[in-house]
């Protein structure tokens, strides 16, 4: 294999940004040889990403059709949202029961970043801090199989969260939910984070119903 061409473990990660950055849409069909050309790797590879992100549900193999990104519907994504909340609810939990000073400090550093985000009505910058507290948390909580469901889910409901985050005043909602994660957290109150955990992901799947289709 030449330096310049991707291995199957990069390759996948490569598809995988393509889809999620939406450089791939949902139902487009993913043609072998395109996807060979384009990334420069050969054949082998390209049906390996595929079998890889199937399985990660972000692709379907098409019986004698080939591959394409697959669409998952707002109702699948408020079903998504609510096996969520169940996870990172128990996420919360542990990281209250786990977390140091300093992982304290950085939580609250998050939140307060999150403020002068919406203060400027800044909804990109919101939602990458809104997504690197959720994975502090994960980190915090050092429970490894919730944190892979958790972030294999969260990769197919990507375009519903990105339309969710631009709802008008959807920001200014979802900043105290934060604020009392985080102070539930740094509290180390497992049964108040959980509660604040669920609660906020309850009110995500309440307004993912009544986004368009």
């Amino acid at each position: 294999m030449s330096s310049g061409t991707p291995d199957a473990r990069t390759l996948t990660d490569r598809v995988r940004a393509a889809i999620l950055g939406g450089d791939f849409v949902p139902n487009q069909r993913l043609v072998e040889a395109d996807v060979c050309e384009q990334f420069g790797a050969p054949r082998a590879a390209v049906r390996e990403t595929f079998k890889e992100l199937a399985g990660e549900g972000l692709v379907e193999i098409l019986r004698n059709k080939g591959a394409r990104v697959r669409a998952i519907s707002k109702a699948e994504a408020i079903e998504i949202t609510e096996v969520r909340m169940v996870l990172e609810g128990l996420s919360a939990a542990k990281a209250a029961e786990r977390v140091t000073p300093e992982q304290a400090a950085r939580l609250r550093q998050i939140v307060a970043d999150m403020r002068v985000a919406v203060e400027r009505n800044d909804l990109d910058r919101y939602s990458e801090l809104n997504a690197a507290l959720h994975a502090e948390v994960r980190q915090i909580a050092e429970h490894g199989t919730s944190a892979a469901i958790i972030e294999r889910l969260g990769a197919q409901v990507v375009r519903h969260k990105f339309r969710l985050a631009r709802q008008p005043g959807r920001a200014a909602v979802s900043l105290p939910q934060h604020e009392l994660i985080v102070a539930a957290i740094v509290a180390r109150d497992p049964e108040a984070a959980q509660t604040a955990m669920q609660q906020h992901l309850r009110s995500v799947a309440k307004a993912l119903e009544v986004t368009p289709d």
